[in-house]
């Protein structure tokens, strides 16, 4: 599936339109020994995440008596890029790590699950650009998959300038190359933001249009993300009987 092209006459290196998502899909139950798991394939990147849990949280000296503790691991293979990467947890993974579990903590009830744990597994095996929103995604349907209770989805997107114009889903040339890079997180149901951040510079104009048009991407990649569970619960239903 991809997205809609807009009626501007700016084509992007890749062929698309300004407001052009890459082509995506989204799967569940990609993991047969995970609690929960997802898929997300978006344009040139394939991430994969597991989820496990709600579990018991070693060590105990850790834990929260009034909610769980929510642990998310974001990695990147050593050669999802054109550049052999280290295995170790780059300073950049570890971040991200940080920003996509804070983006996942405010969608998951985890106070229905004091002295637990709920663990997130990130694994990204090709990048191209985007990677920490499209993690977000597919987190998002992989905890939805393991049956996490959550006060709604959570989904991201990705918006750039690049040659003066402003450009949905920047791959990872136009993020070398842009003028800005503005990724977010949204609640769609309940319409709150979860993650919004900046890189680059933009006038009070272009970031109103950025996130406008963010928005726009982050509801049809949320249209995916229920296509993509409720294929889910077909399967579960047809293995049942």
């Amino acid at each position: 599936m991809s997205g809609e092209s807009g009626s501007s006459g700016y084509v992007r290196r890749d062929g698309r339109r300004p407001d052009e998502l890459r082509p995506f899909s989204i799967r569940t139950g990609v993991f047969r020994n995970a609690d929960g798991s997802a898929e997300i394939k978006l344009g040139g990147n394939w991430i994969v995440v597991a989820v496990y849990g709600p579990r018991e949280h070693f060590p105990k000296s850790q834990l929260s008596q009034d909610k769980a503790i929510l642990n998310c691991r974001y990695h990147m293979a050593p050669y999802s890029t054109s550049e052999r990467k280290s295995p170790k947890p780059s300073r950049r993974e570890i971040e991200l790590s940080k920003v996509i579990k804070t983006a996942l903590e405010r969608a998951i009830l985890l106070d229905q699950y004091p002295e637990m744990c709920i663990d997130v597994y990130i694994e990204v095996l090709q990048a191209a650009g985007s990677t920490r929103v499209a993690s977000i995604t597919a987190a998002s349907v992989a905890l939805a998959d393991a049956g996490i209770p959550m006060r709604d989805m959570v989904v991201g997107c990705s918006v750039g300038k690049v040659d003066g114009q402003i450009v949905l889903d920047i791959s990872e040339e136009e993020d070398k190359e842009g003028e800005a890079d503005l990724p977010i997180a949204i609640m769609p149901n309940l319409r709150k933001i979860v993650l919004l951040q900046m890189d680059g510079k933009m006038t009070h104009d272009e970031i109103k249009r950025a996130f406008e048009l963010a928005l726009k991407g982050a509801m049809q990649l949320h249209e995916e993300q229920i296509r993509a569970l409720m294929r889910r619960i077909e399967e579960m239903g047809e293995l049942k009987r």
